[in-house]
């Protein structure tokens, strides 16, 4: 980065020439290129916030950077002794999003664009608003009223791929929304988030992870995009990489809770010593274990007497001996080289794990429950939603039903590796939203 682009920075902020859209664009997009240039923005804020007077214009600038660093309170503050401009009020409408202001938020695009903001964009603004509220219908109504050049923008098209993913779960609609987005801005950062995410659901690893990469080198970066590949980069011991992710969310949000949580998290982690190799030979195992026998074609009669066994998972097997399959009524010999073919092609054997024969959890009394409760039970965990740190989780845990998850007691789920209190009360309010708990709650 040469000098003359550190002064930029700087001079786009303080001085007196143009200050717009194309300005800001352009701070976002030297920054996302040299991060270190964050601190020249931070100076330029605080240069402006020292004037012990300020001029409406030079409000503007101040107010619209204090947004950038996601100072959104001040950013308000100051925006509302501003000029009124159209600028003012967009991002004025911005800052009230972010502080969860949401009427507020679509009074002052309405008056942005009234001052002679550009309409498609508040519109666009205002739906993302909607979507938040819950009012994903109307949402969607404001999107498929705009025509023309708007509809060939990556902000567009990214939220319009995020209503369709919160209203429908249209999984490929979602990726055809998101990949357009990216054909128009390749570093727009909330497609390239709703992408990681979506193949995060998915059990993408590897894509993820790259998305996630991508987003995390825009400036403004999503809070999520961070969050998420810290949980990442824990998940593969590399804590130094993992707290950087979580400093950069607090760098603007200080008290982010679950930032904080995690950030200690991976500290107290990263000060320990890992074995590398162990560790990635005990993960690999760990998500073998974790696969449904369900997902292996076997025969019908081998199907109903895992079933009958209540042997779920590979781990389930492995942790079986020959004697106790054959023990059961109507497996016989055709059935048990059908498993040990099956466990052979995953590099595993019946009895492996036979010391390690887990206490199953027990039988889960429906008698209480609703009938509605008692409709969900087979339901996939994935249903729930969770955070990406709490489903990984699941994984290791070989839940894949929210049956099998109310068997667990808290104490069971806090065994697991990154799983804290605060995924648990994750868990147990995606619970209680369908009136269910977890064993001993």
């Amino acid at each position: 980065m040469t000098d003359a682009s550190v002064l930029d920075v700087r001079d786009m902020v303080v001085s007196n020439q143009s200050f717009g859209p194309g300005e800001i664009q352009q701070i976002c997009k030297t920054i996302s290129e040299d991060y270190s240039q964050l601190g020249i923005l931070r100076d330029a804020v605080g240069e402006l916030a020292q004037l012990s007077e300020r001029s409406p214009a030079q409000a503007v600038r101040l107010g619209v950077s204090q947004y950038l660093l996601g100072r959104f309170s001040d950013a308000r503050e100051t925006l509302t002794h501003a000029d009124g401009g159209a600028l003012a009020l967009f991002y004025m409408a911005k800052s009230c999003f972010q502080l969860e202001m949401y009427q507020d938020a679509l009074e002052n695009f309405d008056a942005a664009k009234t001052a002679g903001y550009d309409g498609d964009q508040c519109q666009v603004a205002s739906a993302e608003v909607l979507r938040y509220q819950g009012k994903l219908q109307e949402a969607m109504d404001i999107l498929d009223n705009i025509f023309g050049p708007s509809e060939q923008t990556a902000e567009y098209n990214y939220q319009r791929g995020a209503t369709v993913a919160c209203r429908d779960a249209n999984f490929d609609e979602v990726l055809r929304l998101y990949n357009r987005a990216l054909q128009y801005d390749d570093h727009h950062p909330g497609a390239l988030f709703g992408l990681a995410l979506e193949n995060d659901r998915k059990g993408n690893d590897g894509e993820a992870l790259h998305l996630y990469e991508r987003a995390a080198s825009c400036f403004p970066a999503h809070i999520g995009t961070l969050i998420n590949l810290g949980v990442i980069y824990e998940d593969r011991n590399e804590f130094a990489k993992a707290q950087a992710c979580y400093k950069r969310v607090l760098d603007v949000f200080p008290d982010h809770p679950r930032a904080k949580l995690y950030m200690k998290d991976a500290s107290a982690s990263g000060s320990v010593y890992y074995d590398e190799d162990s560790a990635r030979q005990n993960e690999r195992l760990s998500q073998l274990l974790s696969i449904s026998v369900n997902d292996f074609e076997l025969s019908v009669r081998s199907r109903n007497c895992l079933q009958k066994m209540g042997i779920d998972t590979l781990g389930d097997l492995v942790r079986t001996s020959e004697q106790q399959l054959l023990s059961s009524k109507n497996f016989g010999e055709t059935s048990l080289v059908e498993i040990r073919e099956m466990l052979t092609s995953k590099g595993l054997s019946l009895g492996q794990l036979a010391e390690q024969q887990r206490e199953p959890d027990p039988p889960l009394d429906t008698s209480g429950m609703t009938p509605d409760q008692q409709a969900v039970l087979d339901r996939p965990i994935s249903d729930l939603n969770l955070s990406v740190r709490a489903r990984k989780c699941m994984v290791r845990l070989g839940i894949n039903t929210i049956s099998e998850l109310i068997r667990k007691t808290g104490d069971d789920l806090l065994e697991s590796k990154n799983f804290g209190v605060t995924s648990l009360n994750e868990v147990r309010a995606k619970l209680e939203v369908m009136s269910l708990k977890l064993r001993g709650d």
